[in-house]
């Protein structure tokens, strides 16, 4: 389990956004659609969380965290991984082709590609990295909307670009404010230095306050007047995120933040209190 980073499938919630924006919750079918996309895009995250994990096992272990990975550790062979890899993907793409259409299992392979290459050679490129990253979170939404056939509006596109590479930056920033103070470590296969924190911080940031503005402009769009029954319950959305943002920043510059940033918004409880409220206003903003 702990291989297959079972705790990350949670990223791949995201599926389920454009049906939540798309107004169509109470569709049974989409549901299921939606569902099955989540379990598809899970299967393969894993596999290639254990490549990943193999690429990386050497430097992994000169880190002060990331050496109890399973791999790094030696409390598994390669050669375990070098069979899992494979079937996860296999059994996430079965998945994909038997019950989903042909544009989710394109994008699913645009996903495994990508991936892929950002294992073997994108992580090294400072600042590609981060937008690989970003574009593997966007994805996953357009996976979604994939599965179910609702389209992406440009509103949630936009967004999902500045959000995501604000978590992406402040993953970023986290790893590298760890390895601040453990100079061993800093083999880590990275292009930045510890030099680069303040950089990666406003880039942070800034691209969140970006994505709050999005949502801010989407709200005062007359078409998401008449969409939504309450828009107004959308405005509580705003402050909530620059709330979490910039905790989320603060929590990295203390070295505290151990995880990616939508791992540790699961466990950490004043983050899911501010998920549970932005969920809250939203699906007020729908139903009332």
């Amino acid at each position: 389990m702990r291989a297959v980073r079972l705790h990350q499938w949670v990223k791949n919630g995201l599926v389920f956004l454009p049906m939540l924006m798309g107004h169509r919750l109470m569709d049974v079918s989409v549901w299921l659609d939606a569902s099955l996309a989540f379990f598809a895009l899970s299967l393969c995250a894993s596999g290639t969380y254990v490549l990943n994990d193999l690429v990386d096992r050497e430097a992994d272990r000169l880190h002060p965290t990331k050496r109890h990975r399973p791999f790094a550790s030696g409390a598994r062979a390669p050669e375990v991984g070098y069979v899992l890899a494979p079937a996860l993907v296999a059994a996430g793409f079965a998945l994909a082709v038997w019950q989903l259409p042909a544009t989710f299992a394109a994008v699913l392979g645009l996903y495994l590609l990508t991936t892929v290459a950002y294992s073997y050679a994108l992580k090294r490129l400072p600042i590609v990295d981060v937008l690989v990253l970003a574009g593997l979170y966007a994805l996953r939404v357009f996976a979604g909307g994939a599965a179910t056939g609702i389209p992406i509006s440009q509103w949630l596109l936009s967004f999902s670009l500045f959000f995501f590479l604000a978590l992406a930056l402040v993953k970023r920033y986290a790893e590298l404010r760890i390895l601040e103070t453990n100079v061993e470590a800093r083999a880590n296969n990275r292009g930045y230095q510890v030099e680069d924190l303040g950089m990666l911080r406003n880039f942070g940031t800034t691209s969140a306050y970006l994505a709050v503005l999005v949502l801010a402009l989407y709200v005062d769009e007359p078409e998401t007047q008449l969409k939504f029954g309450t828009p107004w319950l959308l405005w509580g959305v705003c402050p909530l995120l620059i709330f979490w943002v910039s905790r989320m920043v603060l929590v990295a510059d203390r070295g505290d933040m151990h995880d990616d940033p939508i791992v540790y918004s699961v466990t950490n409880p004043t983050s899911r209190l501010v998920v549970m409220f932005c969920a809250l206003l939203i699906l007020g903003a729908v139903f009332l």
